[in-house]
């Protein structure tokens, strides 16, 4: 990197905010190319901001070698490989975007995406399609990127890719933005374009201008010649959701084996827009004076959940459309119809005593389905920390636990 550190440091003006979290959270830095590790990325996405400030550490081409040379295959993954690899790997920012959406986004679009590049019908991906399929993720970012001076948006684009980026989507966009579409539909629509764009044709030059990360690996083996099955990436992606939801979890739980209603009502409002989060919180303390607590699996299955919030948000919308209040009877059935997932009752019932403001038994649906969207989405709709404070019955859990 030829240019001065306070040069690369005024970038953070013209970034957007996943941009802005990457930059703050990465450690690492190889041919002017900024990466994650292991342990940088948990922290990007189970806390505000560093626990220190970050310094760029150079990395030399032995050291990439011997960290890739460490990276265990796919069928040696498991719910804490980021865990256990902790400082030892490397992660792009394009990588970034993929593993968020692998942790926001409903396992169903991740197999229509795969089998749309599995033309042999083998259900097999090689590295240049994953790529390309990599190269998507971008490009749907890309769309949102702050404006701006064009030399550092440039300079920008290669701190973070690594190589020099077209200002103009490959894929097609043209009314794309007129007509408000899902994600996955919007993916579903890039992927198939892409198969007839020169995006495919450029998966060559896109390979051979990146540098190996433990991503690629990971799935591909250290020479890159390996098939990724789709077992394989959705085992992968479950232990990915399973180990952040952990982390999260150990942080409130005190080593025990529940989180207080509390505590679970924290973690929701942790990342959204809501400005008087004590209300909510007052509410549910009020509606629920025994603690009975949340486990693992109630929390796990809740952020499932989320994940297919999409389709529960038409579940939802039915209701409405019928004039039809919605109980918690109407909630479970329609988050099992819409999403296969099933809520314990007690675990409903701490939803809707958190959200049901004016205490009639009855859900908020543009409150619920609005404040929801935030926290699926880690913040980045408008990212703001908020304070946690210490509880009673959470002092009184930790002197127990202590004992």
């Amino acid at each position: 990197v030829t240019e001065s550190r306070s040069d690369l440091e005024d970038l953070h003006l013209y970034a957007t905010p996943r941009e802005q979290r990457f930059r703050m959270f990465a450690s690492l830095e190889f041919e002017g190319q900024l990466y994650m590790t292991p342990h940088d990325f948990i922290q990007a996405v189970t806390s505000d901001e560093p626990k220190c400030a970050k310094k760029w550490r150079s990395l030399s081409k032995q050291e990439l070698n011997q960290i890739l040379m460490e990276t265990p295959p796919v069928w040696k993954g498991s719910s804490k490989l980021f865990r256990n690899l902790n400082e030892k790997g490397v992660i792009s920012y394009t990588e970034y975007l993929f593993l968020l959406c692998i942790l926001t986004k409903p396992h169903a679009g991740f197999r229509i995406a795969f089998n749309m590049f599995d033309t042999d019908g083998n259900e097999m991906v090689d590295k240049k399609e994953f790529l390309v399929l990599q190269e998507i993720f971008r490009k749907k970012n890309e769309k949102r990127e702050k404006r701006g001076d064009e030399e550092k948006r440039a300079m920008l684009r290669l701190q973070l890719y690594g190589y020099h980026t077209s200002t103009n989507s490959v894929l097609k966009t043209e009314g794309e933005d007129l007509v408000p579409r899902s994600y996955w539909d919007t993916l579903r629509r890039s992927t198939s374009q892409a198969l007839f764009s020169d995006l495919a044709e450029r998966a060559d030059d896109i390979s051979s201008s990146l540098s190996d990360t433990t991503l690629l690996v990971h799935f591909f083996g250290k020479k890159g010649k390996a098939e990724l099955n789709f077992e394989d990436f959705y085992r992968f992606m479950d232990n990915l959701q399973t180990e952040v939801l952990e982390i999260e979890f150990l942080s409130y739980s005190n080593g025990m084996n529940t989180i207080s209603e509390e505590d679970f009502a924290h973690i929701l409002l942790r990342y959204t827009n809501v400005e008087n989060t004590s209300s909510y919180l007052e509410n549910m303390r009020c509606s629920i004076p025994e603690e009975k607590g949340i486990t693992f699996e109630e929390f796990r299955s809740f952020f499932q959940f989320l994940n297919n919030l999409e389709d529960f948000t038409i579940a939802m919308q039915m209701y409405n459309f019928a004039s039809r209040s919605i109980g918690q009877d109407e909630f479970k059935r329609a988050v099992y119809v819409a999403t296969g997932v099933k809520l314990s009752p007690h675990l409903v019932n701490t939803v809707f005593k958190i959200f049901d403001v004016d205490r009639d038994d009855q859900l908020s649906y543009k409150e619920f389905i609005g404040i929801m969207k935030d926290r699926l989405n880690r913040g980045f709709r408008g990212y703001k920390p908020i304070q946690r404070y210490t509880t009673f019955k959470s002092c009184v859990r930790k002197e127990l636990y202590s004992r």
